[in-house]
């Protein structure tokens, strides 16, 4: 009589679970607050690339921004001011510009990571890091930076966007 008692009990335990399990739902994928699938699934890309990117950086503080060609001819940049220029030999010539009116540029960088999106499959590197300029005129500015940089298939930079911070004392 206990055996039928315990074997009786534990089927009916167990069905009793097997309707709790089944009542659970999956869960839909949360809908992204913006509706826009371009913050999940990107995966590392081209180490390469972020290399790239941090020589341009060595580049800026050496001020020798003819030892690389690493920009398509069509690159366009997108500065924190709201300038957008277009063209490689327009952004070179404005860079060496602004750099020429700096004694000396300093640049550290935080991080440097190549991604990939999923659904384009375009490389993108994102890159965090502190810049400190010194002005003829002895004036130091020193802020924080992040770019993000796209690439075209054939390697070459198509496109910058860059945002700065300014933190401390002014």
């Amino acid at each position: 009589m206990k055996r039928i008692f315990i074997v009786v009990s534990t089927l009916i335990m167990m069905a009793c679970l097997n309707n709790c399990i089944a009542q659970v739902k999956a869960k839909p994928k949360a809908a992204m607050p913006t509706g826009s699938d371009a913050i999940t699934g990107h995966t590392i890309g081209k180490p390469l690339y972020a290399n790239m990117i941090m020589e341009m950086w060595k580049d800026w503080d050496d001020n020798t921004f003819d030892k690389h060609d690493y920009m398509a001819d069509s690159v366009i940049m997108f500065l924190p001011d709201g300038m957008v220029t277009k063209g490689k030999q327009e952004n070179l010539e404005g860079a060496k510009k602004f750099r020429g009116s700096l004694t000396s540029a300093k640049s550290v960088i935080y991080a440097c990571v190549p991604l990939l999106s999923p659904d384009k499959k375009e490389d993108a590197v994102c890159i965090w890091g502190e810049e400190e300029d010194v002005f003829a005129d002895g004036k130091i500015e020193k802020r924080d930076i992040h770019e993000v940089w796209w690439f075209n298939k054939a390697g070459k930079i198509i496109a910058m966007r860059q945002w700065v911070a300014k933190f401390g004392a002014p």
